[in-house]
């Protein structure tokens, strides 16, 4: 059985990298990334990126800064950094090893991505020097993800708390979440906490949920 250090949200994951490749297809861009062992999705597209990547809305180039939480190996931050160049991307995780290879994969898919290590109250804890001490000052136009369903409820709640009142006062976050997983509780839950959240698509058991700050 695989312990807690060697799943995607570990900080350092013990298990032996090994990396693969996966590409991407878009109906605007081709993009490729190196993945790894003990980062979320390796080396393939996971369906619910993807299906965020072509439904929820692609950055307007006036939104100052946008952030990708939970990034992993970093498709959804290097889409957006490569569809919208005059945009602020961010990217954080709690992978160290996830984090390293978005920095990779942004700078071989040639754009520039902001690249954090946080920890669970979204504090940074590594990257680029300037990143790492700009990130506290930073708010959000908005937010994508394909956040970490399986980090537990609590921890769940916690990290969109953190992320979600982020956001500046006009600003949204497209999240995609499979049905199965929890995708309608956790709509009801943001409804509950002040968030307003409606779906914005539905297909193959997922749900891409638009929030709007509160």
């Amino acid at each position: 059985m695989s312990g807690p250090s060697s799943q995607y949200f570990a900080r350092d994951p013990s298990v032996p990298s090994d990396e693969a490749v996966a590409s991407l297809a878009l109906d605007d861009l081709e993009l490729t990334f190196a993945t790894d062992r003990g980062v979320f999705a390796n080396g393939r597209i996971d369906v619910g990126t993807r299906f965020l990547l072509q439904e929820a809305p692609r950055p307007d180039p006036s939104m100052g800064a946008v952030c990708d939480v939970g990034c992993g190996y970093g498709p959804v931050a290097v889409t957006l950094a490569r569809r919208s160049p005059a945009t602020a991307v961010w990217a954080v995780d709690t992978n160290a090893r996830a984090v390293a290879l978005t920095a990779r994969n942004a700078a071989a898919n040639g754009c520039e991505v902001h690249a954090v290590v946080v920890d669970e109250q979204g504090r940074a804890l590594d990257g680029a020097p300037d990143d790492v001490a700009g990130l506290e000052h930073v708010r959000f136009d908005a937010i994508w993800s394909n956040p970490p369903i399986r980090i537990g409820k609590s921890a769940l709640h916690s990290l969109l708390t953190t992320w979600l009142d982020r956001l500046t006062p006009e600003g949204r976050a497209w999240l995609v979440v499979q049905r199965h997983l929890g995708a309608d509780s956790l709509q009801r839950w943001l409804q509950e906490q002040g968030w307003e959240s409606q779906r914005l698509s539905s297909r193959a058991g997922y749900r891409i949920l638009e929030v709007g700050a509160r």
